[in-house]
């Protein structure tokens, strides 16, 4: 894979993991998720990238969580970043967020639903940045290499593909493993997003539901499949997060998923 900034452990022959909260709530939740995962990660020897976003704009309800305020939450990204010596990923939603993340993050990620916007993907590779383009749920995995050709025709060769499920009627989404290969034709890293994979849209309440309890199995179904690397939303207490709790996994429960995760990396290598 392409260098990445701070990201350690790449010789160790593991998965990489990007991993944090779903939304940047505030900085002692941040920092203390950060410390968590950092100390676990170089332990078992993962790549981490730590995630969070700064702006939840994909929300059903006016009156859902949406940040903390844009330059607040980039800010608590960007020292994250420099106390624990870890890369950073965190959303953009139009274009003129591009250049503004891009100087606090050191990935940029585009939404699954917009991932065919045409100017998100440019300004986002004219960054330098690495680029990580979300499946839409509505595309199959081969359909994304325009996506990829976006990115590298406006000069950018660093370009991440992340899986999250396909629509399934108005309130499911299934996981089809035949994308992680179909994406990697693309001669790029591919990541599964095993929580978002496991929301249930469109509720009749306006908020997200989920199905943790499945965490485990479609990890290990990435990783036996051949994924690069996964994509999991954790918190110290879901069930009080202010953005995504439905289908986050418990900070307590990482280190054994992580465990059985190498063990099944392993088999397969």
């Amino acid at each position: 894979m392409f260098e990445i900034p701070k990201l350690k452990h790449t010789d160790s022959g593991n998965f990489f993991l990007m991993a944090g909260p779903c939304a940047i709530e505030g900085e002692e939740m941040a920092l203390r998720i950060a410390e968590h995962l950092k100390e676990l990660t170089d332990r078992l020897q993962v790549p981490l990238i730590f995630k969070g976003s700064y702006r939840k704009a994909n929300r059903s309800r006016l009156d859902s969580f949406q940040g903390i305020g844009d330059e607040k939450a980039l800010r608590i990204l960007q020292k994250v970043s420099e106390t624990f010596e870890v890369p950073t990923v965190t959303d953009i939603h139009e274009t003129h967020e591009a250049a503004m993340a891009a100087a606090y993050v050191d990935v940029l990620q585009i939404p699954a639903f917009l991932c065919r916007q045409t100017d998100l993907l440019v300004a986002a590779a004219e960054t330098g940045k690495v680029v990580n383009i979300k499946k839409g749920q509505f595309l199959s995995g081969a359909a994304m290499r325009f996506a990829v050709e976006k990115v590298r025709e406006s000069g950018n060769e660093k370009v991440i593909l992340t899986d999250r499920g396909n629509s399934f009627g108005y309130s499911d989404l299934v996981v089809d493993f035949r994308n992680i290969p179909e994406m990697q034709a693309n001669q790029v890293p591919v990541v599964m997003d095993v929580t978002h994979s496991l929301q249930q849209p469109n509720q009749s309440s306006g908020v997200t539901g989920g199905k943790p309890a499945l965490i485990e199995t479609i990890a290990k179904a990435a990783i036996a499949v051949g994924a690069d690397g996964l994509f999991i939303e954790t918190h110290p207490e879901p069930a009080t997060a202010k953005s995504d709790g439905a289908n986050m996994l418990p900070l307590a429960q990482l280190e054994n998923l992580l465990q059985k995760l190498i063990r099944v990396r392993q088999a397969v290598r």
